[in-house]
């Protein structure tokens, strides 16, 4: 798109009734208004396409006024839609802006919730449902996001003006398009330069809002294993940030069934019908309002290199996918991943332990600091880093690293979503005071298991198990493939095993 686009593409309603791309969209927004369309319980939203991003940029990082008015006239469709106010009580309207390129990049780019907050219509807020310690919790949380996405100062206000508020957060989200961990993805991904991202301004639900609320994050099948069974986490009383960011540890997703057994089966049922939709392992994020689910979002799963083998002969064997598409589910990048076979010596010393959330085992120099991670993989030196948590500035250092080892989190936190795409070792929740335990040494992490050795303990075993899976997969090769194709490779090194 380009500033000559027509104004009815600058902004769109996602009310399923709008048939769009992917490409214009963004995989946000097209998953927004996929599932309305399908009849989802999807909170209201609008876009701007991608092709806003460059004329964003053109303007001089400035949103054109023919746009904004735009956004103010789907603003008050907002409005009708929810019977509430932005900017206004007895009933304030509070929404999201989030980014959304078209190509999925989990945990890279930037989101702000509950923006439309003042301090007086917090107070409005509590006046509405009574509760003044849960409107306080909600502004606060908008004020650290604000603080740290839009203005890049952490000691920031947002300003008293919600519209001023919600332009300068849209152009956050446009100006994260060219940041440097989305261009190191990008990089590491060969997606190109791209077409920018689009901005998705969805009606606030709050997982905050009391003790028969929360958020997480589910997946139609085990990343890590490929197993055909229903795999997440969740966060009572939280919003969707507390899981990704991997700043706290959640639980199982089957907690949900214990304080919410009526939400559990529709989180099932919804599971399977958009994992049919998208003939694919999917990650769905959810919240639950008092009792009631609202879906938020719907992509393909990333996944660990095994898993992805499994899934994708399992979807054929279903009928849901060809052969060849089987093997179009398996990049270069997983398929020299499983050509390479290692094991842990079992009488190593076992420094610190965690949820493994990115298969695969690795050797490296333990180190906690960003920049010195980077100097020592720049200089050959096998790095693992160690953090608290890791967060999209993180991305550049973690993909110079053989693996990564968190103190905090889950098993769909930052760390793990990032290193389980690109078949890196992870250990994540392995418990306050790992980094100071661990920096400086030379460890072996098994992100199969979650354990932690110390110094190199890695062994090549005698014989490797044949994987039934990944056997199927490689017999789906047509004989004409070329040899020096990534899974023809691999089929010749899974031969000579075998």
């Amino acid at each position: 798109m380009t500033s000559s686009s027509s104004p009815a593409e600058h902004v769109i309603t996602l009310d399923g009734t709008h048939p769009s791309t992917r490409e214009v969209l963004g995989g946000k927004a097209y998953s927004v208004n996929k599932m309305r369309a399908m009849g989802l319980p999807v909170p209201p939203a609008f876009a701007l396409p991608t092709g806003v991003c460059a004329v964003y940029h053109d303007n001089g990082r400035s949103l054109p006024d023919e746009i904004w008015q735009q956004v103010l006239e789907h603003l008050r469709r907002l409005e009708a839609e929810t019977g509430r106010r932005f900017g206004a009580g007895p009933s304030p309207l509070l929404v999201s802006v989030r980014s959304g390129a078209a190509q999925s990049m989990p945990g890279m780019m930037d989101t702000v919730l509950n923006l439309g907050l003042t301090p007086e219509l917090c107070e409005a807020l509590a006046a509405e449902t009574g509760d003044q310690r849960w409107a306080t919790d909600t502004w606060e949380r908008f004020c650290h996001s604000y603080a740290d996405i839009v203005a890049g100062d952490p000691n920031a206000a947002p300003p008293s003006d919600p519209l001023e508020q919600l332009r300068s957060a849209i152009g956050a989200v446009f100006d994260s398009w060219t940041n440097e961990r989305v261009k190191a993805y990008r990089a590491r991904h060969n997606l190109g330069a791209g077409a920018g991202t689009a901005v998705t301004v969805q009606a606030m639900v709050f997982g905050n809002r009391d003790e028969r609320s929360g958020t997480g994050v589910l997946f139609s099948r085990d990343p890590a294993t490929g197993e055909n069974t229903l795999y997440g986490e969740w966060l009572a009383k939280a919003q969707g940030e507390d899981v990704v960011s991997g700043e706290k540890t959640p639980n199982p997703l089957v907690t949900v069934g214990e304080i919410l057994p009526d939400v559990y089966p529709e989180l099932e049922r919804i599971a399977e019908v958009l994992e049919r939709e998208h003939r694919d392992l999917v990650d769905i994020e959810f919240t639950v309002e008092s009792g009631r689910l609202y879906v938020l979002q719907c992509r393909a799963g990333k996944r660990a290199p095994r898993a992805a083998v499994r899934i994708a002969v399992d979807l054929v064997r279903e009928g849901l996918i060809t052969a060849d598409e089987a093997v179009s589910r398996v990049s270069a990048e997983q398929a020299a991943s499983l050509a390479t076979t290692h094991a842990v010596h079992a009488d190593r010393t076992v420094l610190a332990g965690g949820l493994g959330a990115g298969p695969g085992v690795a050797v490296g120099q333990a180190v906690s600091d960003l920049d010195q991670a980077l100097d020592l993989a720049a200089a050959g030196t096998p790095v693992v880093l160690v953090r608290p948590s890791t967060a999209p500035d993180d991305v550049p250092a973690m993909f110079e690293s053989v693996a990564v080892v968190t103190e905090l989190g889950g098993s769909t936190s930052h760390a793990a979503l990032v290193c389980r795409e690109i078949g890196l070792p992870c250990v994540v929740g392995a418990g306050v005071g790992t980094v100071a335990k661990l920096t400086g040494l030379t460890v072996t992490v098994d992100g199969a298991t979650g354990s932690v050795y110390e110094g190199d303990a890695l062994h090549t075993p005698d014989e490797s198990d044949v994987d039934e899976y990944l056997t199927e997969l490689l017999g789906y090769l047509p004989d004409t493939v070329p040899v020096d194709h990534p899974l023809a490779q691999l089929r010749s090194a899974h031969l000579e095993r075998a």
